[in-house]
């Protein structure tokens, strides 16, 4: 985790290509040194209820997920949850340390209560959730996110993320 810090918000918006949305902190930064994974609040500053405590912001990032995402990785990772005792077990406690993550900012939010993102506890409809989650919480927290960042490429290599807003 690092704090924000100048230009990082411009980076930011640059990525999304909108102005960010209440951003409380860099989760995870690209090998390349730019934000690539933010924590937002559970409840915008306009009121709006928002589950997704660790959020991608590298379009290289977001990219390669999204090409993963395509390969069918998500019905394999859902057969396997339910065949697989251990790995549902393992899944469900990262639901609740995402959960407690987002709960340590002290924002009780009753709409997301208990809604973690990309599918957890029980199955998988989001890569770019689960790999953010891996990123920003650390490895070993998140195994099918662990899974799915190993299979990505080193997207950082080839033109560092948003060179375009260096000044």
């Amino acid at each position: 985790m690092s704090s924000i810090q100048p230009g990082d918000l411009e980076c930011i918006e640059f990525q999304l290509g909108r102005t960010p949305r209440d951003v409380h902190e860099i989760a995870y930064r690209c090998p390349c040194g730019k934000p690539a994974v933010v924590q937002t609040p559970p409840r915008l500053s306009d009121g709006t209820p928002f589950p997704t405590f660790y959020y991608a912001t590298c379009p290289r990032l977001t990219g390669a997920i999204s090409t993963l995402e395509s390969s069918g990785l998500m019905a394999e990772m859902n057969n396997r949850l339910e065949s697989d005792a251990e790995l549902a077990r393992e899944y469900r406690k990262a639901h609740e340390a995402y959960l407690s993550d987002r709960d340590a900012l002290g924002i009780d939010v009753e709409e997301v209560k208990n809604i973690s993102a990309g599918g957890m506890p029980t199955r998988v409809k989001c890569l770019h959730s689960l790999v953010a989650h891996s990123l920003g919480a650390g490895s070993g927290i998140n195994p099918l996110g662990d899974e799915a960042l190993a299979a990505l490429p080193q997207w950082w290599l080839d033109q560092p993320c948003s060179t375009e807003v260096e000044k």
